[in-house]
């Protein structure tokens, strides 16, 4: 029988600070805001001959990396219905409702995204992970993204 071992991977420096603003309607949003997300993630893969069964610092890096994608950004939803952003010059211009809102291309990251929530920021990072770590024998991956102490959301794959 296969054994398979859990690895928890939730550190200090695994973190982005971000400006968004949540969408709930074609007519309701958030103000404009920022939080200094987290991220961890929790990883099940099968025991190796060699007592281990993934490479911490492996998955440390990419998540580090994952993470520096997207510090100091503004993040827009590119996948959102309600919104609308065009490139003008240097800029970004976005109509939400009939509003337009501007903001530097340099600053922002546009992301395939329906709407910037730590429910589509786990599910964005876990995909780029997934896509990082592949080759690797994986059974179940699971990222979570907190925008706070006590509120985060997790998406989970399992193979």
């Amino acid at each position: 029988m296969e054994a398979l071992t859990t690895l928890y991977i939730d550190k200090e420096s695994h973190k982005f600070s971000a400006a968004h603003f949540t969408i709930f309607s074609a007519a309701e949003r958030e103000r404009l805001h920022g939080h200094n997300y987290s991220v961890s993630a929790r990883i099940v893969a099968p025991m190796g001959d060699n007592g281990f069964a993934a490479d911490y610092n492996v998955y440390k890096s990419l998540l580090a990396k994952l993470c520096a994608a997207l510090d100091e950004y503004m993040l827009l939803p590119a996948a959102s219905p309600y919104l609308e952003i065009a490139e003008q010059g240097e800029e970004y211009l976005v109509t939400f409702d009939g509003r337009q809102m501007r903001f530097l291309r340099s600053d922002t990251q546009v992301l395939p995204l329906r709407n910037i929530t730590v429910e589509e920021l786990s599910r964005y990072l876990l995909d780029g992970l997934l896509r990082d770590s592949a080759g690797q024998d994986l059974r179940e991956v699971e990222l979570c993204v907190a925008s706070g102490p006590g509120q985060r959301g997790c998406t989970t794959w399992r193979a």
